[in-house]
């Protein structure tokens, strides 16, 4: 076992001295003509104070810049250093990490969970029996978008184990394997495979197997890892008309789904290897691969396709002709060539990696505010250049499709109002609101009486914690008290015929409301 480990040792030592990349920062020219000024505009028009882009081809990294600032009202300027939250790019890690494994073969995507989480339940019996490696990565567990996702977000006080456990108790919304709908929580338990094969956390091994090996010096799998001497991005949001810095949400209980932090030099690295097909170096003695070709195909293929929306006639001309996810990837055309990509957003951050294979071509971005529209419109402006198509103005373009989207929710927000019945008030008394309540996947929630106001706050999730304003009849609205959650919602509560509170339902006031905040599935009980 000590000679195994002596020579893991070094091949990952002499893997690190071949990496495909030097360690230096290659800043390099603009790509092309404008390409800073167009970066800049897009930094001024959705008030994103920080970006960081890269841009691979044909296996090199060929441009890497910083633009603005890591935390708004500092100096302290974005360089191809600094380091941003990638959140859901985290996933193409973890399939790569579960590919190794297929690869040596201890596992294979098509084994049950169950055969190495013994413990995992769904709430259907025949699912927990039947769902697959490669169903928990391709989000058609039968669960809605984002179920679950309140056990570890914002910051809760559960472990992955506990989350896990816990999944039994969130009822599906569609048929097994019938139809995409994105799930955190499926990568979470994904995650959790990986100690179950080889007694190693899924952090130690991302960091032990690919980090290392692609020589990714200045990636976390947590924000507990970073240094006081390290370039990080302060995350930032909108609350009202005003971007402000915000505190970084711990994600070490979403592991798996989310919690990796780098920078654009290092996931160059990554893009690099992902475009060459796991293949790291070619020397003498033979191939230094991170996985096959064979199962880098895997991740590429559509595992279940994704019904293809009705696009904003400004954007009209990005409309896929096939949508489809891999194994950790997005799927989709663009004017004839195939695209692997991926988003990641979390609370002040949002990035997106961009795979064009057949042009060998990698993109980069990574942001420190929630703006879409940035990522998107730097991301089809180097597309454009690389693909020779005429130059679009894309920031106008999305900001276009911005407002559109923004006009449609202030008439919902409008009509919501109209709906509202004026008039009315509270079956009971304020304080027979108050008490203990409990929902079965997501545990405890409590509502105070005090001083003629109700507080509702979440057992488990500090940060949830607000108060209810009544809106009519027996429904209120909570205004959570950290108002960059951006996530107030309705809470109704249900009296039966003894006058007694029979359960509590919520919904989120806004459309735009992160999917994440899935109270539309929690159903609360008085814990009597």
């Amino acid at each position: 076992m000590k000679n195994v480990i002596k020579k893991w040792t070094i091949f990952l030592s002499l893997l690190a001295i071949l990496s495909p990349f030097p360690v230096f920062i290659f800043a390099g020219n603009e790509p092309f003509h404008g390409f800073d000024h167009y970066v800049k505009r897009a930094l001024a028009k959705w008030d994103v104070p920080g970006i960081a882009v890269a841009i691979v081809r044909d296996g090199k990294l060929v441009f890497a810049k910083g633009y603005g600032v890591r935390k708004k009202g500092s100096p302290a300027p974005v360089t191809p250093r600094t380091i941003f939250g990638i959140a859901s790019n985290t996933k193409a890690f973890t399939a790569a990490a579960l590919a190794i494994l297929v690869d040596q073969g201890k596992i294979r995507w098509d084994d049950p969970v169950i055969k190495y989480l013994p413990y995992f339940r769904m709430y259907d019996p025949y699912i927990t029996r039947s769902i697959t490696i490669r169903d928990l990565l391709t989000h058609r567990s039968g669960l809605g978008l984002g179920a679950g996702d309140l056990l570890f977000w914002p910051q809760t006080t559960y472990t992955r184990k506990e989350i896990i456990r816990r999944l039994q108790f969130i009822k599906p919304r569609f048929s097994f394997r019938s139809r995409f709908a994105y799930c955190n929580i499926c990568y979470v338990v994904a995650g959790e495979i990986i100690p179950a094969v080889t007694g190693k956390t899924w952090a130690d091994f991302v960091e032990e197997r690919i980090f290392k090996p692609l020589a990714m010096n200045y990636s976390k799998t947590s924000i507990r890892e970073f240094k006081s001497d390290e370039e990080i991005a302060s995350p930032h949001t909108r609350i009202g008309n005003r971007v402000v810095p915000v505190e970084y949400e711990n994600l070490d209980n979403v592991g798996a789904a989310g919690s990796i932090n780098s920078n654009v030099i290092d996931m160059a690295k990554w893009v690099a290897v992902q475009l060459n097909r796991g293949l790291i170096k070619k020397t003498p003695e033979g191939e230094l691969r991170l996985f096959s070709e064979r199962e880098s195909q895997q991740m590429w293929a559509p595992q279940i396709y994704i019904p293809i929306r009705k696009y904003p006639p400004e954007i009209s001309s990005l409309k896929p002709n096939f949508f489809a996810y891999g194994l950790g990837w997005m799927l989709r055309d663009y004017h004839g060539h195939k695209m692997v990509y991926h988003t990641g957003s979390i609370k002040g951050m949002v990035s997106r990696v961009t795979l064009i294979p057949d042009m060998k071509l990698g993109i980069i971005v990574l942001t420190n505010q929630e703006s879409r529209q940035a990522y998107e419109a730097i991301t089809y402006r180097i597309l454009e250049r690389y693909l020779g198509l005429s130059p679009s103005d894309w920031i106008e373009k999305f900001e276009g499709a911005r407002k559109r989207r923004m006009q449609r929710i202030r008439e919902f927000v409008r009509h919501l109002s109209l709906k509202r019945v004026k008039g009315t008030k509270p079956s009971l008394e304020l304080s027979r609101y108050a008490g203990k309540y409990k929902d079965k996947w997501y545990g405890e929630m409590y509502i105070d009486y005090n001083q003629g106001r109700l507080i509702m706050r979440f057992g488990h999730t500090p940060a949830l914690i607000g108060s209810l304003e009544h809106w009519h009849y027996d429904t209120f609205v909570v205004r959570w008290y950290d108002r960059s959650l951006n996530a107030d919602a309705f809470v109704t509560f249900y009296i039966n015929y003894r006058g007694e509170i029979e359960a509590v339902k919520m919904r989120p006031v806004s459309p735009l409301t992160d999917f994440s905040f899935d109270f539309q599935d929690l159903l609360f009980a008085p814990a009597r």
